[in-house]
């Protein structure tokens, strides 16, 4: 399912154009704005209840020596995994721990060495909606960095596909119809049922992207469930 014919099909399915409105301040909300909105909110419900595969990045930066610090990417969301190169290519996997825990167990950032640590620090004084990590010990070198992380992919309605559109429509659809029926206030029976067919798609997504794809999975402390496969 593709951008228009999502569209299309959240008109068909509540039976309402959504027709421009005027604000007080003469502005105006059109249709398009309407349920674009709709969309753009369905996918976030989706993207933070199922780690789907398109929702993996994967970025490389340095760790500075002398820097404990290092920044997030601009869509970072959450960490997957994090690993230092050594010079001789080898990967050093880093372990998610707290702040508190860096600061305690190496309380000089002048202790420098091969991180083995790193924790979500927060915003930087110098821009406050840009993430940053801690690493511990502080580099004694400059290091690469790979970063598995989770983002949000870029939404159907500006690409006009998506991986979600294209693997796994339903779940899509019927979360824009929620969207779309809650705001219009529409009948609670009718409502309810879209709901229900909305959370039945998403555990058929679920058993997808927390349950087959993970089976083989080296990495601990990740949603899993667990199937049975033929």
């Amino acid at each position: 399912m593709d951008y228009n014919e999502l569209f299309s099909q959240i008109q068909s399915y509540t039976e309402n154009q959504f027709p421009d409105f005027y604000l007080a301040n003469s502005s105006t909300i059109n249709v398009t704005t309407q349920i674009n909105t709709f969309i753009q909110q369905a996918e976030e419900r989706v993207y933070n209840t199922v780690q789907i595969p398109s929702l993996r990045k994967n970025v490389t930066g340095v760790a500075t020596s002398g820097n404990p610090y290092l920044s997030c990417p601009d869509n970072y969301l959450s960490t997957y995994s994090m690993a230092v190169i050594q010079a001789d290519g080898s990967y050093e996997y880093l372990l998610n721990k707290d702040v508190n825990f860096i600061r305690q167990s190496y309380p000089s950032p002048t202790a420098t060495g091969l991180p083995k640590y790193y924790a979500l620090f927060g915003s930087q004084y110098t821009n406050l909606n840009e993430l940053s990590f801690i690493l511990g010990p502080t580099p004694d070198d400059n290091y690469s960095v790979e970063l598995h992380y989770y983002a949000y992919p870029e939404s159907i309605v500006t690409a006009g596909t998506s991986w979600l559109g294209d693997n796994y429509s339903p779940a899509l659809l019927y979360g824009c119809l929620v969207e779309a029926y809650t705001y219009m206030k529409g009948e609670a029976d009718i409502l309810a049922s879209y709901v229900a067919k909305y959370q039945e798609a998403l555990a058929e997504l679920k058993r997808l992207g927390d349950g087959l794809e993970r089976n083989d999975a080296y990495r601990a402390g990740q949603t899993s469930l667990k199937y049975n496969q033929l």
